[in-house]
C-alpha cells in the first residue's frame, strides 16, 4: 500500500468524516501530507483545513482524541481478516461508480473482489415485506438473467434483496451486497449468515471502515452506490415513498436504465413500482425485457 492511499483510508476512519470534508482536503493537500500532524495542529494547519474546526459534525477535540496509532494497527489487521481497500484512485475501481456524484473515496470489501469487474450487473431492489407475488417473479425471471451473465446488486436488507442475493446464488449466478454501516455490524442480524455465505462466496462491499455502525443516513446513502455499481436497476414491489425509489432515483440521475415489475392497484407495495412505470421506467414481465436493454449499454 502506498503513503497516499494509506493516509486516505486513514482520513476516513476520522470520527463523523462527510465526502465533503475529504474533497475540501484534497482540494488543499492533495497528497494529504498535512494529516497525521492533524492530532497537534499548528497554525498553519488550522488555516489549512478550515473545515475541521468549522464542521459542528467534525470538530477539532475529536480528531485529536483518535490516535493514529490505533488507526495503524486497523488498517494492518484488515489484511488479516481478508478485508481489502480500493480507493476512487485504484485500477480495480468500478468504472460504473467512478461516474455517479459524490463516489465513494473507498470500498471496503470482503470476498471475491474480480466480480467488480464483471459486467453487465444489475441492481435490484424492493419491499422489505416481499409478497409471495414477488418473489415468484424472482423465481420466474433470475434463472435467465443469470444464464446471460447478469450480476446482482443489491444491499441485503430483509425482503426482496435477500431474496435477490439468494437467488442469484441458487442460480449459479454472481451477487454483490453493498451494506449500510461496516462489516463488523451487519444489519439486519437475521441476515448474518447470508452475509458469511456472501463473504465467502461471492462480495460484499461498504463505503465504510469495518467498525462503522449503521446510522439511519447510511442507509439511503449506500443506495448510490447500489444503483452507481449497475448499468440498471430493477425495482420489484415497493410503496411510494421508499429506499426502493431513493435508489431509483439515483439511477435516473447518473442516466441508467430504471425496470420495474408492474403490480395490483390493490397492494399498497407495488404502488411506487407503477408509479416508475408511468413515469418512463421499462415494465418488466420476463428476463429478455431487461436483457435486451443490458447488452446496450455495456457494449
Amino acid at each position: 500500500m502506498d503513503d497516499f492511499k494509506e493516509r486516505l483510508i486513514h482520513l476516513l476512519h476520522y470520527p463523523n468524516i462527510s465526502w465533503n470534508i475529504v474533497y475540501q482536503m484534497l482540494k488543499k493537500d492533495p497528497t494529504l501530507q498535512s494529516l497525521y500532524q492533524l492530532q497537534k495542529p499548528s497554525p498553519q494547519q488550522i488555516s489549512l483545513f478550515p473545515l475541521l474546526n468549522h464542521d459542528h459534525s467534525l470538530t477539532q477535540p475529536s480528531i485529536i482524541s483518535l490516535q493514529p496509532d490505533m488507526i495503524h494497527e486497523q488498517i494492518r489487521q484488515y489484511e488479516t481478516n481478508d478485508i481489502t481497500v480500493i480507493t476512487i484512485m485504484d485500477k480495480e475501481y468500478p468504472r460504473f461508480l467512478k461516474e455517479i456524484y459524490q463516489p465513494p473515496w473507498a470500498l471496503f470489501t470482503k470476498g471475491d473482489i474480480s466480480l467488480l469487474e464483471k459486467e453487465p450487473k444489475l441492481a435490484v431492489v424492493g419491499s422489505r415485506q416481499a409478497s409471495p407475488y414477488g418473489k415468484n417473479a424472482i423465481r420466474l425471471i433470475f434463472p435467465e438473467l443469470i444464464k446471460n451473465g447478469v450480476l446482482i446488486v443489491s444491499g441485503l436488507a430483509k425482503g426482496i434483496d435477500a431474496l435477490a442475493h439468494e437467488y442469484a446464488i441458487k442460480n449459479g449466478g454472481n451477487t454483490i451486497a453493498v451494506i449500510a454501516g461496516g462489516f463488523y455490524h451487519i444489519y439486519p442480524k437475521e441476515n448474518m449468515g447470508l452475509a458469511l455465505q456472501l463473504m465467502n462466496t461471492q462480495l460484499i462491499v461498504s463505503e465504510y471502515p469495518p467498525d462503522t455502525k449503521p446510522l439511519r443516513w447510511h442507509f439511503p446513502a449506500r443506495n448510490r452506490i447500489i444503483s452507481g455499481l449497475a448499468a440498471g436497476t430493477f425495482i420489484i414491489e415497493a410503496k411510494r415513498k421508499s429506499g426502493s425509489l431513493i435508489t431509483a432515483n439515483y439511477a435516473v440521475n447518473e442516466g441508467r436504465d430504471v425496470f420495474s415489475l408492474p403490480g395490483s392497484i390493490f397492494n399498497p407495495f407495488s404502488i411506487g413500482a407503477n408509479d416508475l412505470i408511468q413515469q418512463g421506467a421499462k415494465l418488466v414481465t420476463r428476463a429478455e425485457d431487461i436483457l435486451e436493454e443490458l447488452r446496450l449499454n455495456v457494449k
